[in-house]
């Protein structure tokens, strides 16, 4: 997908979750705290900046796709070896005494 595609698509992705809201234009913007004309070039799928777009998404509730960007550690396949290795398989016999006195 082209860039501009992409934005495009980005942008019918903010004008669908407006609409889906009954949020005109004018109100979206005034409480993400842009201008209209700014909110209508993204959902044109013009250039904004990435702070335009969290505001938007953050009055939109639609922050959770963000998500995709976590980045979670990796572990090399060594390590994880490694690290499985070093658990425990099985319990150990108790290693009391075998003349414990028992009060039953």
């Amino acid at each position: 997908m082209s860039d501009q595609a992409l934005m495009a698509h980005m942008g019918a992705f903010v004008k669908f979750h407006r609409l889906a809201q009954n949020k005109s234009q004018e109100s979206l913007a005034q409480e993400a705290g842009i201008s209209r004309s700014t909110l209508s070039l993204l959902e044109r799928g013009e250039t904004v900046t990435l702070a335009t777009w969290v505001q938007v998404l953050r009055v939109l509730d639609q922050l959770h796709i963000m998500d995709v960007f976590s980045v979670q550690p990796l572990i090399s396949p060594l390590a994880l070896a490694k690290a499985e290795s070093a658990q425990r398989k099985k319990a150990s016999r108790s290693h009391s005494s075998e003349s414990e006195d028992f009060d039953w």
